[in-house]
């Protein structure tokens, strides 16, 4: 681990985090959660709220495709989203639906201010983001897709949006530094 520069849990615990907050919305599989783990600590992530009937650790399939990353990143468990989204607002965060709707913002056009706090709530496998959830939002990020198909696993769809935004956000480079 040391020759490939990577951080120990004590390291990751105490470094900066991006203020970034990932929320997990009524999940079925707990290997996407446990992926979204994975992906969380390597971009840093403040946190992960998981909401509902999603898994949480400890969890036999979340550690299994987690890889440590849930003894890393910090998380925390609602029973509603609405819950979560009230704690966002009061922490100062921006809350966006990772989801295609009418008036989305394509992930890749958009410029986020380097100081801004930024929450995205991922949906269900199948029925996405609630309805109700969108519209406690702040708006929708859509990933921009070429193909015949239109929806991504939620996991890729999470690593897609975090390298966007942590990106777009506070760049590669200067984090690395940190």
């Amino acid at each position: 681990m040391a020759e490939l520069g990577r951080k120990s849990v004590e390291e990751f615990k105490a470094s900066a985090k991006t203020p970034i907050i990932l929320v997990l919305e009524n999940i079925r599989s707990a290997y996407n959660v446990g992926s979204v783990f994975r992906t969380s600590d390597a971009f840093l992530v403040q946190a992960i709220y998981i909401i509902g009937y999603s898994a949480k650790p400890p969890h036999k399939e979340i550690k299994k495709t987690a890889l440590g990353a849930e003894e890393t990143v910090s998380w925390k468990y609602f029973k509603t989203t609405e819950e979560a989204i009230e704690e966002l607002r009061q922490e100062g965060f921006n809350v966006y639906a990772a989801e295609q709707a009418e008036g989305s913002f394509k992930l890749n056009a958009i410029g986020f201010d380097p100081d801004e706090k930024i929450a995205v709530v991922f949906g269900n496998e199948v029925t996405g983001v609630e309805q109700s959830t969108i519209a406690l939002c702040d708006g929708c990020l859509e990933i921009p897709q070429l193909g015949m198909k239109h929806s991504l696993n939620i996991a890729t769809a999470a690593g897609v949006v975090l390298w966007e935004l942590v990106r777009g956000i506070v760049g590669v480079e200067s984090r690395a530094e940190a």
